[in-house]
């Protein structure tokens, strides 16, 4: 082996230096929540590729959906804990739904109920709304229409907000609440007795 060679080798691993020399890798977990449809797993990985992410593991539980019918999907990765909260930024800049992410989540859980026309006001714009709100998602919803969609129906949800933002989220539910005329029944606390 010539010196030409052996410096044009170094300078060849010295290029796919990734991390800028600066921390040392670390394992992260991200929950997403993805559409079923073809592709949809290949683009929220893109982003974590982009930006710096090593994949170690992905579980894709396509047997099971969220009760928004989107499949849960758990991604275990590594990177310098530097870069990871710009990971999870460029996760959901690209609309990916981002459930957990390290030791970001939704650690409180409320379960309020919804009562009025939620049929014709877009039950679906509503939870949408809620979640947009970025503290909260929606865990589960139970639909209840006894006299059918002309009538009054109601809706049992129980949500998941983020450590100390579950008034935050309250609020956004009474809100689009008050604009669509619909009643909300909140459960009681301390604060509220």
């Amino acid at each position: 082996m010539s010196a030409q060679d052996v410096e044009s080798d170094a300078e060849t691993e010295a290029d796919a230096e990734t991390d800028g020399g600066g921390e040392m890798p670390k394992p992260h977990t991200v929950r997403l929540e993805l559409v079923d449809e073809p592709g949809q797993l290949l683009a929220a990985l893109q982003p974590i590729a982009e930006n710096g992410g090593n994949l170690l593991s992905i579980f894709h539980e396509r047997g099971n959906l969220t009760p928004r019918g989107h499949i849960p999907v758990e991604v275990d990765l590594e990177c310098p804990p530097d870069r990871f909260e710009g990971i999870v930024d460029a996760l959901r800049d690209a609309g990916v739904n981002v459930i957990r992410a390290g030791a970001e989540h939704f650690g409180e859980e409320v379960t309020l109920i919804l009562v009025g026309d939620l049929v014709d006001s877009d039950l679906s714009d509503t939870l949408h709304r809620v979640e947009a709100s970025a503290d909260a998602t929606v865990k589960d919803l139970s639909l209840s229409a006894p006299d059918g969609t002309q009538e009054s129906s109601s809706a049992r949800l129980r949500l998941a907000a983020r450590s100390g933002k579950t008034e935050d989220a309250l609020a956004v539910v009474r809100e689009i609440a008050a604009e669509k005329d619909l009643h909300v029944v909140e459960p009681l606390t301390e604060e509220s007795a």
